[in-house]
């Protein structure tokens, strides 16, 4: 194997210096000590979905199109695949050169295109993912017992991190499997745990020390097993601690006249804002009792007892969870506010998408903004948004800024119009409606911009400073520890620990059709972490 490239999603220095002062992670320690390491510069916006893609394309969502974990079509929308990635990865151009890739578990790789080699896609994929080539899960299972994609659902606390660190050992049983079947020159392993561990169980030391240490391991036997030329590891984004405010901007937007909301009927599963975790594990009881409760909670909502203030009320008196695990999600998001869109001009749609879309006429199936006015609507917003300021009087954004200013490529309709940036990614922004524009975070631990990089290898300069590293920039640096071009299309650029083989342009990508994701396990998961509310 010429080159490893392991990735931990959610890693940054914060994290990991603790962990390595304590010898929890005597091989991951290894490689920060032995070679070049130093923060890694996300992506806005520094999210799973949207930032595996540009890491393993070497572009911005602009030109490989995914920027969230949903794609929309008008209002409708659906959880992002492979399909939706308009760009080649790194094993697809190391086929041109006859380097094989062994690919496990990184995000938005389901379905898998054919390639020289071998990949068992990761998060968004289903459950039991279509794999290449055809049959290889059935092989995997075959060779090292039970694979999965997550972890099972109905488990106590207690369980929860066992279930996590079995998944962790499956990444690794899977990989060497792979590897030894495969015998690629290039290898890719991706651990999610090391960020889902901070959404399940928020403030857990224990439970993320555990994790890691059992991601450790599964390194260090792929490293003593296979003994690669180069290793790199990688994050697509930091992690921390939000102790400021969470805003919600769709509020805010309500009462700067952007947005007008309707209760009762269904919409985004965003705007069903009691958390959807709490629901699709209760009983959802008779056809009969769970169509008269959601008729009831239509009717409440429309004399103002919405979902957002049960919530707010339950949580006041110790019962958010009891009456969670009663209450389906239809009856939920029958009481819910929603956006009204014949009403509105703009909105936030989904918080992980950090910007806000225009209501625009001819693009959107019930447009309000006639394109004539777009730009000075989006002038508006920007005005707007840049002067919300915190109860104490800070901003609450870095940067607001047309989407322009952060996308480049044939994909940037696809886009926020405005880009929303928090000040230091301290402020938690949610799409809540039904309350005060300003509120606790609802997850104390979330995403940062700062990441992680550490590199060591025989073509790796581990005395030169990684500094200034993106994103972007890590798949141009695994081509050159190949001694091959970076794409001339790419945002990234070759780090300075590997001498440059220059640029070239590569074969025209084919992308294949968009299919859709449709599948009820795969929604709810992203709705146990947060991400889709």
């Amino acid at each position: 194997m010429e080159t490893l490239l392991v990735g931990l999603d959610g890693a940054c220095l914060s994290v990991l210096e603790p962990l390595f002062e304590r010898n929890d992670l005597p091989y991951l320690r290894s490689v920060f000590a032995e070679g070049a390491s130093g923060p890694l510069e996300s992506q806005i916006p520094p999210w799973t979905p949207s930032a595996w893609p540009s890491i393993y394309t070497g572009k911005n969502p602009g030109r490989h199109g995914v920027f969230d974990f949903l794609a929309f079509d008008g209002y409708d929308w659906d959880v992002v695949n492979a399909t939706h990635v308009r760009e080649p990865s790194i094993w697809e151009l190391l086929g041109h050169y006859g380097v094989s890739s062994v690919v496990v578990n990184v995000p938005v790789t389901h379905p898998p295109q054919p390639f020289d080699g071998a990949l068992v896609p990761g998060y968004v994929a289903p459950e039991t993912p279509e794999c290449h080539p055809p049959g290889l899960l059935e092989e995997i299972t075959d060779a090292i017992g039970e694979y999965r994609v997550y972890p099972p659902r109905d488990v106590s606390s207690d369980e929860q991190v066992e279930r996590y660190c079995e998944l962790t050992r499956m990444r690794g049983d899977a990989f060497r499997y792979l590897a030894d079947r495969f015998d690629p020159g290039f290898g890719f392993v991706e651990f999610q745990g090391t960020d889902t561990v901070f959404h399940d169980r928020p403030g857990d030391l224990d439970a993320v020390r555990a994790i890691y240490r059992a991601v450790d391991a599964e390194v260090g036997a792929i490293l003593d097993e296979h003994d690669p030329e180069n290793v790199l590891v990688v994050s697509d984004h930091g992690i921390g601690r939000y102790e400021e405010y969470e805003v919600r901007v769709n509020e805010f937007l309500r009462n700067e006249g952007f947005l007008e909301a309707r209760r009762g009927g269904k919409g985004m599963p965003t705007w069903a804002t009691v958390r959807e975790n709490r629901l699709v594990k209760g009983d959802a009881g008779t056809e009969r009792e769970s169509g008269l409760f959601e008729r009831s909670m239509a009717l409440a909502a429309r004399f103002g007892v919405t979902a957002q203030r049960l919530e707010r009320l339950a949580e006041a008196v110790g019962l958010a969870d009891v009456i969670g695990g009663r209450v389906s999600n239809d009856v939920i998001r029958a009481a819910a506010e929603q956006v009204d869109f014949p009403r509105s001009r703009a909105y936030m749609r989904s918080r992980s998408e950090l910007g806000v879309r225009i209501d625009l006429e001819g693009r959107e199936p019930d447009g309000t903004v006639p394109r004539a006015e777009y730009e000075g609507t989006r002038s508006e917003l920007i005005a707007a948004l840049e002067s919300v300021t915190t109860p104490e009087g800070d901003p609450v954004f870095e940067d607001v800024a047309p989407r322009e200013e952060y996308f480049q490529g044939p994909m940037v309709g696809r886009a926020v119009d405005v880009v929303t940036v928090p000040r230091e990614f301290e402020q938690f922004l949610s799409a809540e409606l039904g309350g005060e524009v300003f509120g606790a975070p609802s997850e104390p631990w979330n995403h940062e911009i700062e990441g992680v990089i550490a590199a060591r290898g025989t073509t790796i300069d581990s005395t030169v400073d990684p500094e200034g590293a993106h994103l972007f920039d890590v798949a141009p640096t695994v081509l050159a520890t190949f001694g091959l071009p970076r794409d001339e299309r790419m945002d990234g650029t070759v780090l300075p620990i590997v001498e440059s083989a220059g640029e070239r342009a590569y074969p025209a990508f084919e992308p294949v059709s968009e299919t859709p994701t449709d599948d009820s396990a795969v929604e709810n998961r992203l709705a146990d972490l947060g991400y889709i509310r």
